[in-house]
């Protein structure tokens, strides 16, 4: 009876398939390189099939291309008919690049993903951003090791975000310090230095707010915006349930005030609020919300021009100076968020009508230098997003092109940026200074992770292809490209930068409780050095002890924040998968060492670890009756299995994860099992 038809959206294919599995018509996991080449040892010259590809090749290539020698068996005439065609491959790839450009391009790899939100609805993630990395990190590792907890965490497919809390308890102004109020406001300036400089009137900002009556709309948007500057420093200290009660009212009050009918009516003040209100946003793990609220605040800028210049002179010089900040704060906050999220930014239309101009910071302070580096660096990030992300392929021209554009950047910046602070500066002082220049550095840090990603992506895959080769097949591979493995150790040593620099920083006990844009900065380095350790087996100090600070971090923001909680739960997680890959790598090298012996029987399986392989010697130890005892054949090897409680099926506890057509089988299993066949 033949099987019952699939539907179309019930089917499980790739999106596209290598050139070999689709010569030889055989299944592609659609990851390059796919599974089937690896296990064949063609993974180096696994590539996507195209058109051009496609033409080019006959309809039966095995009898065109070089005949198989006399006396070659099927399964040899396979290989050599896909060496044949990687080398026409390869050949083309050098035809290309005599033609003009100096090094094949690398294939983007990820893809763009749709993640449930809190209320199921499918929302878009691009695939320039980390959690779309993430998923092609997933499809590799279960694809060396198998299914396992960090490749089919079905937590993994929902975009984790915070319900809205709904039961908070009012506070009465009246009798909170006024200098704890002010302490607040000195945190939301420390957590949004680098990246934002609104001016704002100081004695507002102390004062003690009493809802009136008659209240203007100008009066009641500047209460808001003091609403929230306290939030967000509530929502940045260390946590208490007294600051939490405070950050949660004063919020809740100012998005009420938010959304008074005051959308109608555009104003500066405006896209101040909304454009803060993202901030706590990010920082409450409600980043749609955040990125919607951008979207107002970038409405509203333009319906007020600010993305254009004064040049009638109308407009006085401080407050001209004003809308500049709030345009360029904006606009960075905008690119920033955007590219974490892999989504089109709300202003990318209104870059060249404002032209880049900047404001004259010859007597302007360090608020408005790292603005400005910001606000500049926020320009290259979105070149990065459209010139490399928005084609099929990465090109290693445009990525040395934007990486001497960022060079460029950092060469410009001013000694006062990059230089620590004074002994005598007020501590809080010393703060401001020390987040902005991290947050500032760290986005620098970030860019070139992005622009360099493919490029590592294209070649740990590679290596890892070559992991698994035997020391006579690992001879025939094409070596690397050199341009690509330049710019994959530029990606790894920016994300280790990046962890160091937050190290320094974490150590210092300078770091805030609530970092809404640093947590996803160290979540896409760490996943950039999980990626490189999963890629060799011997261990690199430096790059594993980055790893582990990022853990540390990200274990310390878990304590105020979902969303660095999450990230350290995917990378514990990761780390699992690496030190498993790497006992299987010590397994798989042990069996290759010599070519004319190998070892037939272990109770050591690829997935038992040391604890299991005690408990089984213990096992034995104590029940040596079973041994002579007669034996229920069901139960006959039920004494192999460590005791489990509460579980019907003992030894069996991965059986609940989803996927099992691409497990990997370990090399020499099916020659075990052909043996134990024919010994039966």
């Amino acid at each position: 009876m033949p099987r019952p038809r699939v539907l179309p959206e019930n089917r499980r294919r790739a999106y596209e398939a290598c050139v070999a599995c689709r010569i030889t018509k055989k299944r592609c996991s659609g990851t390059f390189p796919c599974t089937k080449c690896i296990h064949m040892g063609r993974a180096d010259s696994c590539v996507p099939t195209t058109r051009s590809n496609i033409a080019q090749r006959p309809s039966n290539p095995d009898r065109v291309m070089n005949p198989p020698p006399s006396g070659a068996t099927p399964r040899d005439t396979s290989r050599s008919s896909i060496s044949n065609h990687s080398t026409h491959d390869h050949a083309s790839n050098h035809a290309s690049v005599e033609s003009g450009s100096r090094s094949p391009e690398a294939l983007h790899r990820t893809r763009p993903r749709m993640l449930r939100n809190l209320q199921g609805e499918r929302v878009y993630v691009g695939r320039a951003a980390s959690l779309s990395f993430l998923q092609l990190l997933r499809d590799m590792v279960t694809q060396h090791i198998g299914p396992s907890q960090f490749s089919h965490n079905l937590k993994l497919e929902d975009m984790l975000e915070t319900e809205t809390p709904h039961d908070i308890s009012p506070v009465v102004e009246s009798e909170i310090d006024p200098y704890e109020i002010l302490d607040f406001v000195r945190q939301y300036r420390i957590a949004l230095s680098g990246f934002v400089h609104i001016p704002s009137d100081s004695e507002i900002d102390q004062t003690i707010y009493e809802p009136t009556q008659g209240e203007t709309d100008s009066q009641r948007t500047k209460s808001a915006l003091r609403d929230i500057k306290i939030a967000i420093g509530a929502q940045s200290s260390k946590s208490d349930p007294a600051s939490l009660r405070i950050e949660r009212f004063f919020f809740a009050r100012g998005q009420r005030r938010a959304f008074a009918g005051m959308v109608e009516n555009p104003s500066l003040e405006l896209v101040k609020l909304f454009l803060l209100m993202s901030y706590y946003m990010l920082g409450a793990c409600r980043r749609n919300a955040a990125f919607m609220y951008l979207g107002i605040a970038a409405r509203a800028a333009v319906a007020l021009g600010l993305h254009l210049r004064d040049t009638s002179g109308v407009l006085p010089t401080e407050q001209e100076r004003e809308r500049t900040y709030v345009w360029m704060s904006l606009r960075t906050s905008d690119l920033l968020t955007s590219s974490i999220l892999g989504r089109p930014p709300a202003t990318s239309n209104l870059r060249s009508e404002f032209g880049g101009t900047l404001i004259d910071l010859e007597q302007s302070g360090s608020k408005e230098e790292r603005l400005n580096a910001s606000y500049r660096m926020s320009q290259i990030l979105e070149e990065i997003i459209d010139r490399l992300y928005g084609e099929k392929t990465a090109s290693t021209e445009t990525a040395e092109a934007l990486l001497e554009k960022l060079s460029a950047w950092s060469n410009s910046l001013p000694e006062l940026l990059l230089a620590s602070p004074s002994t005598d500066m007020e501590r809080l002082a010393a703060q401001e200074h020390i987040i902005g220049s991290l947050h500032i550095a760290c986005t620098y840090h970030f860019a070139v992770i992005i622009v360099t990603r493919p490029f590592l992506i294209s070649v740990l895959g590679v290596r890892l292809a070559r992991l698994c080769q035997t020391p006579a097949a690992d001879e025939g591979l094409v070596p690397e490209d050199a341009a690509h493995s330049k710019l994959a150790t530029a990606c790894i040593d920016s994300a280790l930068y990046m962890v160091q620099t937050c190290m320094e920083v974490y150590h210092s006990r300078l770091m805030l409780g609530n970092m809404c844009i640093l947590k996803a900065f160290i979540f896409a380095a760490a996943l950039v050095l999980g990626f490189s350790m999963f890629s060799h087996k011997e261990a690199d100090s430096a790059v594993e002890e980055a790893f582990n600070g990022a853990l540390q971090i990200l274990q310390t923001l878990a304590q105020q924040s979902a969303q660095a909680s999450h990230y350290y739960e995917i990378l514990t997680l990761l780390k699992s998968a690496i030190d498993e890959q790497r006992q299987r790598l010590m397994q798989y090298s042990n069996q290759h060492k010599n070519r004319y012996v190998s070892k037939l029987f272990s109770l050591s399986s690829p997935n038992t670890n040391a604890g299991t392989q005690d408990n089984i010697a213990m096992s034995v130890e104590s029940n040596e009756s079973l041994l002579t005892a007669p034996l229920n054949p069901l139960d006959s090897w039920s004494f192999m299995d460590p005791p489990e409680n509460n579980s019907d099926f003992p030894g069996w506890d991965g059986m609940e994860l989803p996927l099992w057509d691409s497990f990997p089988f370990m090399p020499g299993s099916l020659q075990m099992s052909n043996r134990t066949s024919e010994s039966n």
